[in-house]
């Protein structure tokens, strides 16, 4: 029970039996309530039983004034009122499950939190993740918003609770596209832009700030100032900064949770992702998430040390994995699927934010205590169309660029750009690194790869690395590339025998190492650690099925290109 007055919905209607004096005409009248603003308690008699349904719609106590959703009998709405932007959520809210296919309708941003500097926060006694307020959703819920000017923003010291399940996963996506499963509307199946998207801030190191004394690694790290950085694709009111010296703190938990259909371009190179995770700790617990059909990037992580586990990007038309500030994470598991005529690399990274504009003194600084980004992927699958054009300047597809001070390790995985035509003239490069400092992190060891599996026309970009080029380096230290793919060529076994990396229907599922057909021989990697190279195993073992869209029969507006 709520511990308020209920906000009672009459479901059914009172006879009223008025027999005349020939005995005759039986009149019901419907009896309704239109109690949302007086919230005044009502029940409905009928044949002398009393039958109520309670608004199940999200709702708070603030100053002793209650917030709650108006509901249709189908969908629950909020207004601005409710929460917005210049409105924030300052109190806890859960997002019940609806029966049916009842959604949550927000007119308004869900903005979790107070927007404050650090020092504005630590006077209001916020300074780690819990002590702002939490927004908890139930598994099955679908919340959606208008238009790419609404988005959802957890601040630093407030928590998003959302946990799904494989068969009843939370999404977040647009009113349109809610209208389209209904029948109601015909959204284009990667349509973006139609909502913000989701940004997650937390008080995590990042390199945008300077740290006057101690290492990642080592002591720990004191800020040379406060820290409150801006977070990318908001604007004015809107902003909501992350950062701070706490790589351990938490902004909640998200598993099983899909978000769909999103972007919005505030400036040049300033848009809303899928997900942005702005210094989100490692005590945050990230698993099975999707971002499907993204006008910028899938994810992107500015700093913290957030760890992340089974991922899945269907058409990002960015990047699907967008990693800088110094994020000191891992992520286990991910696939990467582009979209057939649009998307840009599978990962690009940086090593240290605006690199091209620090100094010498500096960027030594910030390798030298272990603040730039060094990113663990372990066992990624990216499947790249291979396009040659791209929206705005996003360029051609291409597989993974690291840069500007980076130091990645990426294990047991694999970029597969050879379904789709390639231009001799075009740049769709399956990895591209260089720089003096990215080229120092491999020579020291303290950047590798290892069993990873390249399948592009176009090899690689940038090096040498040392004596060696890049391709050579690396397959000197246990990486593999794939010698005459020819434009059309699918790596499974049904059109060219002497590659077969794939397998399934669709073909996502890596063929077991010791089956891997690569230039009519076994793969030359070392054994994996992990038992596999690439996201996916068999569909047995399919942690994908159920939940994510876009990908399986039965869940998708259109099959895959590849199939």
């Amino acid at each position: 029970m709520r511990s308020k007055t209920k906000n009672l919905i009459v479901l059914s209607t009172v006879a009223i039996f008025l027999v005349g004096c020939e005995g005759g005409d039986v009149k019901i009248s419907p009896v309704t309530t239109d109690n949302s603003q007086d919230n005044s308690e009502t029940t409905t008699n009928i044949d002398q039983g009393t039958e109520v349904v309670e608004n199940p719609c999200a709702f708070y106590v603030k100053s002793g004034q209650t917030f709650e959703g108006d509901f249709d009998g189908r969908d629950c709405s909020y207004s601005s009122i409710f929460v917005d932007s210049g409105n924030p959520l300052t109190e806890d809210l859960l997002i019940p499950a609806l029966p049916g296919d009842g959604v949550h309708q927000f007119t308004g941003s869900l903005v979790v939190g107070e927007k404050g500097t650090m020092e504005e926060l630590a006077a209001a006694g916020i300074t780690e993740g819990g002590d702002g307020p939490t927004v908890s959703i139930e598994a099955g819920v679908t919340m959606t918003w208008p238009s790419p000017q609404k988005f959802v923003s957890i601040t630093r010291g407030s928590q998003i609770i959302a946990v799904g399940e494989a068969n009843a996963p939370i999404t977040f996506t647009s009113f349109t596209d809610v209208a389209t499963q209904r029948g109601e509307d015909d959204l284009a199946f990667d349509a973006v832009g139609e909502w913000g998207g989701m940004l997650i801030n937390g008080f995590g190191i990042t390199n945008k700030c300077a740290h006057s004394s101690g290492s990642f690694d080592g002591d720990d790290l004191v800020l040379a100032s406060s820290c409150d950085v801006d977070t990318e694709g908001l604007a004015g009111n809107d902003e909501t900064p992350h950062g701070g010296d706490n790589n351990n703190d938490s902004s909640g938990r998200l598993e099983y949770v899909v978000v769909k259909h999103t972007g919005a371009q505030i400036g040049e190179g300033n848009e809303i992702n899928g997900i942005t995770f702005g210094a989100v700790g490692r005590n945050t617990i990230v698993r099975n998430i999707q971002t499907y059909s993204t006008l910028d990037d899938g994810i992107e992580l500015f700093g913290g040390a957030l760890n992340i586990e089974n991922f899945v990007s269907v058409f990002a038309r960015d990047d699907s994995i967008d990693l800088d500030a110094g994020w000191r994470g891992t992520i286990n598991n991910a696939l990467v699927i582009h979209n057939e005529n649009l998307g840009n690399g599978c990962i690009e990274s940086d090593g240290i934010a605006s690199y091209s504009s620090q100094s010498d003194e500096r960027i030594n600084t910030v390798i030298s205590q272990g603040i730039n980004t060094r990113p663990v992927i372990n066992n990624l699958t990216c499947i790249v169309s291979g396009q040659d054009s791209n929206t705005g300047d996003r360029g051609e597809g291409v597989g993974i660029r690291f840069r500007e001070g980076i130091w990645p390790t990426l294990n047991d995985s694999m970029v597969v750009m050879a379904f789709s035509a390639d231009d001799a003239d075009t740049n769709n490069y399956c990895v591209r690194f260089g720089g003096d400092e990215e080229v120092d992190g491999l020579l020291s060891g303290d950047a590798s790869f290892n069993s990873v599996i390249f399948a592009c026309v176009d090899k690689t970009k940038g090096g040498p690395i040392g004596a060696d080029s890049l391709e050579d380096f690396l397959e000197g230290s246990g990486s593999q590339f794939v010698d005459g793919v020819v434009s059309e060529d699918d790596p499974t076994a049904t059109s060219n025998t002497s590659l077969v990396l794939l397998e399934g229907t669709p073909p996502i599922y890596s063929v077991a190492i010791d089956s891997m057909v690569i230039n009519d021989a076994a793969p030359a990697v070392p054994a994996p650690a992990s038992g596999r190279v690439g996201a996916l195993s068999t569909a047995i073992d399919d942690w994908t099925a159920g939940w994510t869209y876009g990908i399986h029969e039965g869940s998708r507006g259109a099959p895959l290109w590849f199939e």
